[in-house]
Order: C-alpha cells, then sequence, then structure tokens
C-alpha cells in the first residue's frame, strides 16, 4: 500500500456536482492498493499514520499526531499511486489491485484508522470521478510505502 498524506487546513471530496465529503483540519490521505497488499499492510500503515508527529505543539514544532492535535481525516482511494514509469511516458497500473481485492481493503483501512484516531473518516468512492479539493497546511506532504518498512 502506498500513501501521500497532506497535512490540511481542510479537504473535500466532490463527485457529480456533489460534496460527499469534507473535513476541517487533520489529514488528506490518498491511498494506493497493490496485488500484494493485505491487513498486515493496512495494520501497519494505520499505526504510521495516526501516530506520524507533523502537527505543531505549543512551541510551534512538529510534535504532535492527528490524534493528540484532534485532527480530522480523509481518505480517497487513488490506484494511480501504484502505477509504473519505468518504460516510456505513458504509466502502467498493472501494480494495482482490482476491485474485487482493493475495495475490501479500502474500506478495512478506512474502518481501522476510523478506530485509531476516534472518529469517523471522511472517504471518497471507490472507483468514481472525483473532485479533490484541499487548503494545504505548511506545507507538510508525506509519502509512505508499506513495502518499504526499512
Amino acid at each position: 500500500m502506498r500513501v501521500v498524506i497532506q497535512r490540511v487546513r481542510s479537504a473535500s471530496v466532490t463527485i457529480g456536482g456533489r460534496q460527499c465529503s469534507a473535513i476541517g483540519p487533520g489529514l488528506l490521505i490518498l491511498l494506493g492498493i497493490g496485488h500484494e497488499d493485505g491487513p498486515e499492510d493496512i495494520d501497519w500503515l494505520v499505526r504510521k499514520v495516526s501516530g506520524l508527529r507533523i502537527f505543531d505543539d505549543e512551541a510551534g514544532v512538529m510534535n504532535r499526531s492527528v490524534v493528540e492535535a484532534g485532527g480530522e481525516a480523509l481518505v480517497v482511494s487513488q490506484f494511480t499511486l501504484m502505477a509504473s514509469t519505468r518504460k516510456g511516458n505513458r504509466p502502467s497500473y498493472i501494480g494495482a489491485a482490482g476491485h474485487e481485492l482493493a475495495i475490501p481493503l479500502y474500506e478495512a483501512f478506512c474502518a481501522a484508522l476510523s478506530a485509531a484516531i476516534g472518529r469517523q473518516v471522511g472517504t471518497g468512492e471507490f472507483g468514481a470521478d472525483m473532485q479533490v479539493a484541499l487548503v494545504n497546511d505548511g506545507p507538510v506532504t508525506i509519502c509512505i510505502d508499506s513495502r518499504n518498512r526499512v
């Protein structure tokens, strides 16, 4: 699994002109799921994301997690994070999991993250044409791949 995490002041997802999810200060998480991903990737990533100290403390130092900061989270599925650009200029998405694997893992990730941060996370709609809006805070953007745990 790959995630791109952005610390935001606000973020929202709109589908077909209708806003389906919105958050205030917190994390916008773009989630890519590959063929080899499973529950162990969810467990590891949720611990990493929920504990990531990227929110300012009283001294203005990034020393607080989303939980400690009382922030929200919005998780958007994004198969393009699994792109391979090794050959040519057209990305290959062969590494992205199909719907039958990816949807249950996406839903499990969202549920596990909700439990970890103590509040419901916002979501997009798997496979939909989504418009994602955000106000990046910092900016702070972190990329994590569960295959690179070292």
